[in-house]
């Protein structure tokens, strides 16, 4: 961990870790390879992942965002973002005569099969996440005469379940582990018997920054999260950095959003970044800062992270081809060879 000494001077503590986690690294490589592969356009349904730069990154070498899979054209190619989508999406898809790759987060990937499994087992199953998130959305789809989601211990009053020995909690895998753990401690606290998930929801990734930025804001007067204000796990940092004891906390997708007015009184900012966030944005909030005296970097380091996941396997095969034998199969016509 980073020597954190008491400085009269302006200073910035750096998280790490910080930023891309390894399914975002993932799954924008995986837009990047088959726009390499297959050429532009490529169709992203939704954002691929919660970040204005990244997606905006995309779009100028040919990726095309669109919020519904009938926006795609018959025979091309569809890409599902790393918060996963529902069973009737792959359904649309096959029914739109499109080729997919499934950039789903394989953590994402985890809590849908555990979905699946419990709903089999007829368990009743208690969804702990944000109403309207696409991860959610996405979750709920593989069961959804078996969950019910749980927006937060307020919610949890009015949950019923149709038998208290049979009932699972599982999660959003980007929400903050004390909000998730108190929803959990009042569930608990009707139902008993309540099981957990084999194993934990919450993403590696989110755990990780969230103990970083808690660790800052013991030192920092004002914290700043680069992250898009769509990015459920940076808003999430904002408030653990406040209940953690920081004076302020701001959420930023640019250093051109900073107000110079958060600075006044401040010696010490404590800097991160959400698991969807480039590097090259907080280096522009560093620059700034510098501009302003705040040039003292320090790292602080609450843990290591190596995992990596793999490409999906639809990169491996010839997309555009599968495509246009799919709708050659619907009108009956051989597909041209170029």
């Amino acid at each position: 961990m980073g020597c954190m000494t008491a400085s009269t001077g302006r200073r910035v503590l750096l998280a790490a870790p910080r930023g891309y986690c390894a399914g975002v690294d993932r799954a924008v490589i995986a837009v990047e390879k088959a726009l390499e592969q297959y050429g532009a356009p490529i169709y992203v349904r939704h954002e691929i992942v919660h970040n204005k730069y990244v997606v905006r990154t995309l779009e100028k070498k040919g990726a095309i965002f669109v919020e519904q899979t009938a926006e795609v054209p018959e025979g091309s190619i569809v890409m599902f973002s790393a918060h996963g989508v529902a069973p009737v999406v792959h359904d649309e898809a096959a029914a739109g005569k499109l080729a997919t790759i499934d950039a789903t987060c394989p953590l994402v990937t985890k809590v849908h099969k555990e979905a699946v499994r419990f709903a089999k087992e007829d368990y009743d199953i208690l969804l702990i996440g944000h109403e309207g998130h696409e991860e959610v959305i996405g979750t709920s789809g593989e069961a959804p005469e078996h969950i019910t989601l749980v927006d937060g211990p307020e919610d949890v009053a009015e949950v019923e379940v149709r038998d208290p020995s049979k009932v699972v909690w599982l999660s959003q895998t980007t929400l903050s582990v004390d909000e998730t753990m108190e929803t959990v401690d009042a569930l608990k606290d009707k139902f008993p018997q309540l099981i957990s998930p084999p194993s934990d929801d919450i993403c590696y990734a989110t755990q990780n920054r969230q103990i970083a930025v808690k660790k800052l804001a013991e030192d920092a007067q004002l914290v700043i999260v680069v992250g898009s204000k769509n990015s459920s796990n940076s808003i999430r940092m904002v408030e653990v950095a406040l209940d953690a004891g920081a004076s302020a906390a701001h959420l930023v997708d640019f250093a051109a959003e900073i107000d110079e007015a958060w600075l006044e009184g401040v010696t010490t900012v404590g800097l991160t970044s959400g698991a969807s966030v480039p590097d090259v944005l907080v280096d522009g909030v560093l620059e700034w800062l510098a501009e302003r005296g705040y040039g003292d970097v320090e790292t602080v380091k609450t843990a290591e992270e190596s995992i990596t996941f793999s490409l999906p396997k639809e990169l491996r095969r010839d997309l555009r081809a599968e495509a246009a034998a799919l709708v050659a199969d619907r009108t009956g016509s051989t597909p041209s060879a170029e």
